[in-house]
């Protein structure tokens, strides 16, 4: 018995060994190209990744996948007969991409050993930026890298100056002048008239004390060029207004207001079309030293919030009355209510209602 069951697994193992052998077999010329330095607006490069079927049986790939979009596959599609030669195509997109090459092409197929790594390698040199690339918003003759000019995170009582880069690509000198500026914003350009070709820089100190806001903010101010305004020629002014808790004492931290919701989220389910629904969430201070509520805003007009109390001592609670109007409105709704207070651990809280508007 013991010699009949050895033999049975020689003839299986020599059935498998003889299977494999027959299987086909792709014999790439290389399974790496370099592309070597390509340039970023040189268009598309392409390579062909021949091979050959040195099986004894019809070699069929079935897919090439690409690590990424920027690279479009092509392959033999027909089987390949023992001997007979195939291809697997690359184009790679350089547009966007500068630096390094590193992309690979999974191909599988019948072949013995199943899946097969095909790599391209190379560089994208950056093109040479245009003065459109440079700055590109356009006013007039002027042009500017940007039309907002942003001061990120500025506290309530810091002052913070940001500039922003123009050229005059007229043929004139140009005198820049700014109407409409808020009591908070000092503006200037300097040189105020930018010689034809030079570049010049808007610099502006934004006096966070005179805005009296928190959170996200934003002004427009208008450009005069020579003296004349034009409706277009604006840009604008961001800023986010918060304290830096980082600069709190662990005996600050443990004595700070904490703000709490009696639920976050609120759904009205169904209501009709043009009705207005509201629904009050609870806010509780259970922290050791007054929470003050300093801004209450919605995402769209359709929804109104505003708390019964700014000021909330430890232990106390007060109310923030959401209204949703659904006039104008339809399908699905989410809408998002930002509550900002001096709670440090969660300054920005939001909370969501949603409904399903039906006719």
């Amino acid at each position: 018995m013991k010699k009949i069951i050895l033999i049975v697994a020689f003839f299986g193992i020599a059935l498998v060994i003889n299977s494999q052998e027959n299987r086909p077999v792709i014999s790439y010329e290389k399974t790496v190209h370099d592309f070597g330095d390509v340039k970023e607006d040189g268009g598309t490069v392409t390579y062909s990744f021949n091979f050959t079927n040195t099986g004894k049986q019809p070699l069929v790939i079935h897919n090439v996948h690409a690590a990424c979009g920027c690279t479009t596959p092509e392959y033999t599609r027909t089987p390949i007969q023992p001997g007979g030669k195939g291809f697997v195509s690359v184009a790679f997109d350089p547009r966007n991409r500068p630096g390094a090459i590193n992309k690979t092409l999974t191909v599988t197929s019948n072949a013995q050993q199943g899946t097969d790594i095909l790599r391209i390698t190379g560089r994208v040199l950056p093109k040479e930026k245009t003065m459109e690339d440079i700055y590109p918003r356009l006013m007039g003759n002027i042009r500017l890298k940007s039309t907002n000019l942003s001061f990120t995170k500025i506290e309530p009582s810091a002052t913070k100056t940001e500039k922003l880069e123009l050229i005059n690509t007229s043929k004139e000198p140009v005198t820049i002048t700014f109407d409409r500026v808020p009591a908070h914003l000092t503006i200037r350009t300097i040189p105020e008239t930018v010689p034809p070709g030079a570049t010049a820089e808007i610099i502006a100190v934004y006096d966070a004390s005179k805005k009296q806001e928190w959170g996200y903010v934003s002004d427009n101010v208008w450009l005069l060029f020579n003296g004349v305004k034009a409706n277009e020629n604006r840009i604008s002014v961001s800023a986010t207004i918060e304290e830096d808790y980082s600069k709190w004492s662990a005996d600050q931290m443990t004595n700070a207001p904490v703000i709490e919701f009696s639920e976050t989220v609120h759904d009205f389910g169904n209501i009709k079309k043009g009705e207005k629904v509201s629904h009050v969430f609870r806010v509780k201070n259970s922290g050791k030293s007054n929470l003050h509520l300093r801004k209450v805003s919605s995402s769209c007009g359709c929804t109104v919030s505003q708390p019964d109390k700014n000021i909330i001592a430890p232990g106390e609670t007060t109310n923030i009355t959401v209204t949703f109007d659904s006039r104008g409105r339809s399908g699905r709704q989410n809408q998002a209510i930002t509550v900002l207070s001096n709670d440090p651990k969660k300054s920005q809280q939001r909370l969501t209602i949603t409904a399903s508007i039906v006719d």
